[in-house]
């Protein structure tokens, strides 16, 4: 196990915050004033940073972030168009803007118009007024006032004012902002969880994969004990445990296996399945999932992966699930892949998507590419709903979650 990912909060669980403003505003020094770090390249000329750059740091009392720094919103050219978009586009991905003010131009078109955008994805905005060691074109009663928002005076430069705008970003912060609990609340302390972990080609070499290592932490959070154990070893540990445990959370590729050695009257889930609720809404997925026995042979299917990583023989996105959705249709169904931070714009042209575990993206993100997945009406499924269903067994691992158990009627 990589001993270092049970100490660090991972990206996709911390509260992320967009830093925006014109070119020169100062986002970088402010990003620098709040780390109290020189991470983010600063310079006179206009338009240094291009694409977002991301920074985890801790923020007391709201614990762990991500700060993204963002091109200039006022950008020009072809270039910089590209630019003002993948800088508007962050605020599907986070939870809180905070928009930087260059006193000496004010507030105009710009700052409103991201406002609105703000307001239309949920996402609360703190103004920063940022070069007060200068003379001021502007107060904040007066930017407070034309823009409906609350606005910080700080210098990045002095850091006068930066203990202010971190308790005005606390109090902005979405008070549900945290997701919900990946499998603490389904136990109790002295509860016992075995965790079946798959070790195979695509297992990374001397640690567990993201997920796991989460699970684990939250089922230590819960004072409850968590025993891991791989596939080949579960009925031996079942058969000779002291006492029967409260839950077993199984590898979504032998969900089968683990499905046959684990007894009726011990509740089963998977990874992946506690991931659908974590990161993103599981009643949807599991209506998305019934998609399936719509399709035919011809329907086009896209497979969305929110990292990029070595791909492996028999590979469970390009391999597996392509393999056992062309056997459940009867012929050869048309996939699409993609990878990374965004999801290709079209979404009308398939019949299904289905989505990683989104492990490594944030919750709001993942609610997003629901979002698109729905507003483009197609129906959308993760990887171990989609799994536990061609194998027959969603029904027993939703047993655990009744609102979405119902949803497959009886």
């Amino acid at each position: 196990m990589n001993t270092g990912a049970l100490n660090e909060t991972p990206r996709g669980s911390r509260l992320h915050i967009a830093i925006l403003g014109r070119r020169n505003a100062g986002k970088s020094s402010l990003i620098n004033a709040l780390t109290n770090q020189t991470i983010a390249i600063v310079s006179e000329a206009p338009g240094t940073t291009t694409d977002p750059v991301y920074k985890s740091m801790e923020i007391l009392p709201i614990g762990p972030v991500v700060l993204i720094d963002t091109a200039g919103i006022d950008d020009m050219g072809e270039l910089g168009e590209l630019r003002v978009k993948k800088a508007i586009e962050i605020l599907h991905n986070v939870d809180l803007m905070v928009l930087v003010i260059d006193p000496s131009l004010g507030p105009g078109d710009y700052e409103l118009d991201l406002i609105q955008k703000a307001g239309s994805q949920g996402v609360p905005v703190v103004g920063v007024l940022n070069k007060i060691d200068q003379q001021l074109e502007v107060t904040p009663d007066d930017l407070e006032g034309r823009l409906g928002i609350r606005v910080v005076p700080v210098s990045a430069v002095t850091r006068q004012g930066i203990e202010d705008l971190k308790q005005a970003m606390i109090e902005a912060a979405p008070k549900g902002w945290v997701a919900p609990s990946i499998v603490g609340d389904l136990i109790g302390p002295g509860d016992t969880v075995i965790l079946v972990v798959s070790i195979d080609l695509a297992a990374p070499k001397g640690r567990l994969i993201l997920p796991q290592v989460q699970t684990i932490r939250d089922i230590l959070d819960s004072d409850a004990c968590a025993l891991v154990v791989k596939e080949e070893e579960l009925k031996q540990v079942l058969e000779g445990f002291w006492r029967k445990p409260e839950l077993v959370v199984t590898d979504s590729q032998v969900f089968a296996r683990v499905d046959a050695d684990t007894p009726a009257n011990i509740p089963l889930t998977s990874f992946s399945i506690l991931f659908a609720r974590y990161k993103g809404n599981l009643e949807a997925l599991v209506s998305g999932v019934q998609a399936v026995d719509a399709l035919k042979p011809g329907d086009r299917v896209l497979i969305a992966e929110a990292c990029t990583h070595h791909r492996v023989e028999d590979d469970i996105g390009t391999v597996k699930i392509p393999r056992w959705l062309n056997q459940r249709v009867g012929g050869e169904l048309n996939f699409d892949w993609s990878s990374g931070i965004e999801m290709p714009e079209n979404l009308s042209r398939y019949q299904l998507v289905v989505h990683c575990g989104a492990c490594m993206i944030n919750r709001k993100q993942m609610l997003h590419r629901i979002a698109q997945a729905t507003a483009a009406g197609v129906p959308i499924v993760n990887y171990g709903v989609l799994i536990a269903y061609l194998h027959g067994i969603l029904k027993r691992a939703l047993e655990p979650f009744p609102s979405a158990r119902q949803l497959l009627g009886d």
